[in-house]
C-alpha cells in the first residue's frame, strides 16, 4: 500500500515509518501537526508531541518527500475514550490534514503512526481512518517496550530527549542526551519505579535526528535552550527548544542545504468539518421487507430477560429463492425490528453469528452488513463477529441466517482495535475482536492470519490453527487472561478441504498449544475447556480452520472448574422411560463456574442414534433423539440449580447428512419441550410462540476432530444473573 506517515519527530513515528518499510509498503508523504504559534515548544495536548516541532521541516529533506503541516486550532474537546466527530476538536485538525493529502496524491490508502500503548490516540487515528476510508497502521502496537527500545537503537534510530517529566529524570542532566546513551539509565528506572522504558507513560518524548530512512541528508542540532516548565524536586518537567539547526548532507558531511523552506513542504489551510456535515455518514439503503418474502421469515428467541439470543432464517424454494444480497437484507431488517420491538437497538447486540450459503459472495453479504450495524449506531462498541459457509440450501433455508445475542444494558467491554499491527488481527470493518459482558468473553472467530500482512498461514490447517491460538492469545492478554486458565470451551469450525491426515491432528496440537502456555505462565488455576469442533463448506479467505473461543473473566474470585455436585439428591429426573445412566455422560461434556454459568455440549453419534432406536419402541427413531437431548439438558440445568430461564443460547447443530428438513426438526424439538412443560409442574419452557433454539445446519460435528461423528450437537450457555 502507499501510505502516508504522521510524523511528531519523536523516535516511534520514525521506527513505525521502518517497520512499514519491512512489511513492503511504501511511504508516499509525511503530515505532521504543529502550534499555532512557532515559539511554543508545547501544547496541552492528549495527542500530538509538538516538542521539537520547530525542525521537522527537515525531514521533507532528509527523505526527499513532500511534508505536509498544519497548524492544530482546536483543543482536546471530546475526552471520552471512544471518539465521535466533534467540533473544534484537535482531532479535527488531523482530518483536514489528512483529507488534504488525499485529495493531492489519490493513490494514497493507508496511514501509519507510532502508536504502542495508548488506546486514546489509536482510537482517534482509526476513527479519522474509518472516515477517510484508509487503512490503519500501528506496527508499534502493544509490542514489548523494552525490546521494542533495543529493536530501535539496534536499527539505527538516533534521537535524543527533548522532554523529561518522571521521577529519577532531571531537565539539567538528560535533555539533549542520545537514546542510546540513556537506554541503560531507563532500564534502571523501569526497575526501580515501573516506569515505561518507551515513555509512553509521558515520561520522556524524543526527537530523531537521523535514522536509516534519512538517506538524503540527517539533523545536526547546532543550540538549545533548557526550558523549566516545573521545578518539582521529585519529578521536575523540562523541555529542549531547539534554537539552530542544519542537514547534513549524506555522502558530503560539510554541505549545508537547508537555507529557506523546502519545496517539499506545504501547509494545509482550511477549516474543519461541520458536525453537521454526512461525511462518516452511511447510506442505508435498507430495503422494505418485500411482502412475498414475509412467510418465508421464521424467529428464535430465548427467554432470558437480561441476555439473550434472536436468530432469523429464511425458508427457501425454488420459487422464493432469491439473491444473498436480498436474504440478508430481509434477515437483518427482521432483526433490527423484532430488536425495536423489544426496546432494544444494535448498540445492545454483544455478538452476531453470520452464516451464508456461499463464501464467494462474502464481499457481497459484508457489504449489507455494514448497511445496519455501524459504528455510528454502535457507541459502545460494534458487536464481535464470526462469519461461516454453511450447507443452508440443503437444508432448506435461504441464503443467509443471522444469530445475535442481545444485553438489556450498556455494561459490555468491547475490544475494537482497526490497526493493522504486530499483536492481532485487525478488524477494520465493524466488528469486534472481543465482547465481555457479565464476566463472559466472546472472542470473534479467528483465522490463522499473520497479523502485520493480514495474509493466511500457507503451511496448511495445523500452521493456521496454531496462529489462530497464538492471535486469540493475544486477545486474551488484553483482558488480563490467557486461553491456558480461562477459556471455557472452544469452538473450532473445520473447512470441507481440510486434510483428513490433517484434521486428525488438530485436537493434539491444540491440547499442546495450551499445554505449551500454561508451563509458560505458570498457570495454577485451570479451566479444563470443552471443545466442539464443526465441518463446514468453507470459511473466510478460503482458511481450513477459524477458531472461536469462550472465555470466563471474573475478578477477584476463584473459579470452580469441576461441575457441582447435585443440589438435590432425591428429585426425580426421569422423563420418557429415561433414568439417570452412567453412559449419558459419555455425549455429555459440561462446566458450571462459580455456580453462575452452566455449559454443555451434547453430541449424538450415529452410534447412540441406534442406541436409542433400541430402546424407543414403536417410537420413530428421530423423534426420541430430541426427547433424550431435552432430557439430559434439562437434568444437566436442574442437578447444578439452573432453570430454563437462566438460559442465554441453545444451539442445535445437525448434519444435513440426517436428511431432514429444518421445518420437520424443528416441530419435533418444540414437540419435545411442550411435553417437558406438561411434565414440569408449571415450569414452562419455551412458552413464547417462537422456539427457544436454533437450528444450525453443518456438514458434521464432534468433540474430537479426529472423529465428527455427531448427527445432533446440542451447544448450551445459561448464566445466572
Amino acid at each position: 500500500m502507499k501510505v502516508v506517515a504522521l510524523v511528531s519527530g519523536g523516535k516511534d513515528s520514525c521506527y513505525a515509518m521502518m517497520k512499514c518499510i519491512q512489511y513492503g509498503h511504501e511511504i508516499v508523504a509525511l503530515a505532521n501537526l504543529l502550534p499555532v504559534d512557532d515559539s511554543v515548544d508545547e501544547l496541552d495536548s492528549y495527542m500530538y508531541q509538538t516538542v521539537g516541532h520547530q525542525i521537522i521541516v527537515g525531514y521533507a529533506e532528509c527523505m526527499n518527500l513532500p511534508l505536509f503541516r498544519r497548524r492544530i486550532r482546536g483543543s482536546s474537546r471530546h475526552q471520552k475514550l471512544s471518539y465521535q466527530m466533534t467540533l473544534d476538536d484537535e482531532v479535527e485538525d488531523m482530518f483536514v490534514l489528512l483529507s488534504e493529502v488525499k485529495r493531492q496524491i489519490p493513490s494514497i490508502s493507508a496511514v501509519t503512526s507510532g502508536a504502542i500503548a495508548s488506546d486514546y490516540q489509536r482510537l482517534r487515528v482509526e476513527s479519522i481512518c474509518s472516515r477517510l476510508g484508509l487503512v490503519s497502521l500501528a506496527f508499534l502496537w502493544k509490542q514489548d517496550q523494552t525490546l521494542l527500545l533495543q529493536e530501535m537503537i539496534a536499527n539505527g534510530i538516533k534521537a535524543i530527549l527533548v522532554k523529561v517529566a518522571a521521577i529519577g529524570l532531571d531537565p539539567a542532566k538528560h535533555l539533549g542526551k542520545d537514546l542510546a546513551f540513556m537506554e541503560p539509565y531507563l532500564l534502571k528506572l523501569k526497575e526501580k519505579y515501573g516506569s515505561n522504558v518507551c515513555g509512553e507513560g509521558g515520561e520522556y518524548e524524543t526527537l530523531t535526528l537521523d535514522c536509516p530512512l534519512f538517506t538524503n541528508a540527517s539533523i545536526v542540532l547546532d543550540e538549545f535552550q533548557v526550558v523549566l516548565h516545573s521545578p518539582d524536586s521529585i519529578a521536575p518537567v523540562g523541555v529542549l527548544h531547539p534554537s539552530t539547526f542544519h542537514l547534513e548532507k549524506k555522502g558530503n558531511p560539510h554541505s549545508n542545504f537547508l537555507e529557506e523552506e523546502s519545496s517539499l513542504v506545504a501547509e494545509v489551510l482550511g477549516d474543519g468539518p461541520n458536525t453537521s456535515n454526512s461525511t462518516c455518514q452511511r447510506d442505508n439503503g435498507i430495503v422494505d421487507l418485500v411482502e412475498h418474502t414475509s412467510n418465508r421469515v421464521h424467529i428464535s428467541r430465548t427467554e432470558k430477560k437480561n441476555t439473550f439470543s434472536f436468530c432469523c432464517w429464511l425458508e427457501d424454494s425454488l420459487e422464493s429463492s432469491t439473491g444473498l444480497k436480498e436474504d440478508l437484507e430481509t434477515v437483518l431488517t427482521e432483526l433490527e425490528s423484532q430488536l425495536l420491538k423489544h426496546g432494544f437497538n444494535w448498540q445492545n447486540v454483544l455478538y452476531i453469528h453470520l452464516y451464508i450459503s456461499d463464501m464467494s459472495e462474502f464481499a457481497v453479504a459484508n457489504e449489507t452488513y455494514v448497511k445496519f450495524i455501524t459504528q455510528e449506531k454502535c457507541p459502545f462498541g460494534v458487536p464481535s463477529r464470526s462469519t461461516i459457509e454453511l450447507p443452508l440450501i440443503k437444508a432448506g433455508l435461504g441464503k443467509a441466517y443471522v444469530e445475535i445475542l442481545v444485553a438489556n444494558d450498556e455494561s459490555k467491554r468491547v475490544l475494537h482495535v482497526q490497526s493493522i499491527s504486530c499483536w492481532a488481527p485487525s478488524c477494520i470493518g465493524p466488528y469486534s475482536q472481543a465482547t465481555l459482558h457479565k464476566s463472559v468473553l466472546h472472542m470473534a472467530g479467528q483465522l490463522g492470519l499473520d497479523p502485520p500482512t493480514m495474509n493466511l498461514r500457507n503451511e496448511g490447517a495445523i500452521a493456521e490453527l496454531n496462529q489462530a491460538l497464538t492471535n486469540s492469545e493475544a486477545i486474551a492478554e488484553s483482558y488480563n487472561r490467557s486461553l491456558s486458565s480461562s477459556a471455557i470451551l472452544f469452538v473450532v469450525f473445520c473447512s470441507a478441504r481440510t486434510k483428513q491426515s490433517e484434521r486428525s491432528q488438530l485436537h493434539e496440537k491444540f491440547v499442546t498449544f495450551l499445554d505449551l502456555a500454561k508451563s509458560s505462565r505458570r498457570v495454577l488455576n485451570v479451566m479444563d475447556p470443552m471443545f466442539l469442533y464443526i465441518l463446514v463448506p468453507d470459511l473466510p479467505k478460503r482458511a481450513l480452520v477459524e477458531v472461536k473461543p469462550v472465555l470466563y473473566v471474573e475478578e477477584e474470585t476463584e473459579t470452580e472448574d469441576e461441575t457441582r455436585q447435585d443440589q438435590s439428591g432425591e428429585e426425580d429426573y426421569s422423563f420418557w422411560g429415561y433414568k439417570p445412566e452412567k453412559w449419558h455422560q459419555d455425549c455429555l461434556q459440561k462446566r458450571v463456574v462459580d455456580g453462575k454459568m452452566c455449559v454443555a455440549v451434547l453430541s449424538i453419534s450415529a452410534e447412540l442414534m441406534r442406541k436409542l432406536q433400541e430402546t424407543s419402541g414403536e417410537e420413530e427413531q428421530l423423534e426420541r433423539v430430541p426427547k433424550f437431548c431435552v432430557y439430559l439438558l434439562n437434568k444437566t440445568l436442574s442437578e447444578n440449580s439452573f432453570s430454563w430461564q437462566d438460559m442465554t443460547s441453545l444451539r442445535i447443530h445437525f448434519s444435513t447428512s440426517l436428511g431432514v428438513s429444518v421445518e420437520k426438526l424443528s416441530d419435533i424439538f418444540a414437540s419435545a419441550f411442550r411435553e417437558l412443560n406438561e411434565m414440569s409442574d408449571g415450569v414452562k419452557v419455551g412458552s413464547s410462540k417462537e422456539p427457544i433454539f436454533n437450528l444450525v445446519p453443518v456438514l458434521a460435528a464432534g468433540n474430537s476432530s479426529a472423529s465428527l461423528d455427531s448427527i445432533i450437537t446440542c451447544e448450551m450457555f445459561a448464566l445466572r444473573s
